[in-house]
């Protein structure tokens, strides 16, 4: 399981797109808690200090609300419309002995036999769906690549889990694939691909004779 720290909330009284905008201009993410049967909380953590922590693959955290703490998992990230800043976090109440769903990211391991005979590996996916006991939950999936050859392919169920995590995502989802390099074209067929230069109108030809004399 991830390490869990405290994160310091601060209640959000007003919702809405300006006031969400006006806390990320104070250096704070909108956030909202839910679950287990209480009620929706809307709050603003720390921008900095989520990023940071969910950049080293954690997603547990105690958030602490005033005198109150509860331990949450980051259930939804939403990003800026370029996909690099965070913008709003879903976080659901859990308990360390209960099972749940979590979306986990994938780390290749290993040079694959493939690269070696002139191909390259490419990541079709970056994380996995499980379901596991939330005190189970890993940083990261160990995914081998190391036997992979050109032409090989590696799904969702060819990953092998711990017996205490069941596969969520389709089994049949791509996420590696080996393929072969394209060989540099040489010299002669680059002179090949070369568009012709066009010829200039009003340009006489030698073979044409001479221009007609103007009257």
């Amino acid at each position: 399981m991830g390490e869990t720290l405290v994160f310091k909330a601060k209640n959000r009284e007003q919702t809405g797109s300006k006031p969400a905008a006006k806390v990320r201009k104070q250096g704070r993410i909108p956030a909202v808690i839910y679950g287990h049967k209480k009620e929706t909380v809307s709050v603003s953590l720390d921008a900095h200090k989520l990023a940071e922590w969910l950049h080293h693959g954690h997603r547990l955290m105690d958030v602490q609300i005033g005198k109150k703490r509860e331990t949450a998992m980051v259930k939804d990230l939403q990003y800026d419309h370029l996909g690099r800043d965070i913008i709003h976090v879903d976080l659901m109440r859990v308990n360390v002995t209960e099972t749940v769903k979590a979306k986990v990211p994938i780390e290749l391991k290993g040079t694959a036999k493939g690269v070696h005979e002139g191909g390259i590996i490419e990541e079709h996916a970056d994380h996995l769906e499980i379901e596991c006991r939330v005190s189970d939950i890993p940083e990261s999936i160990i995914v081998s690549v190391k036997e992979v050859g050109i032409g090989d392919t590696v799904h969702a169920g060819d990953v092998e889990l711990p017996e205490n995590m069941k596969l969520v995502t389709e089994p049949s989802t791509l996420l590696v694939t080996c393929s072969l390099v394209a060989a540099a074209k040489s010299a002669e067929e680059l002179e090949e691909e070369a568009p012709t230069a066009p010829e200039v109108i009003g340009e006489s030809k030698e073979t044409e004779g001479e221009a007609p004399e103007k009257e």
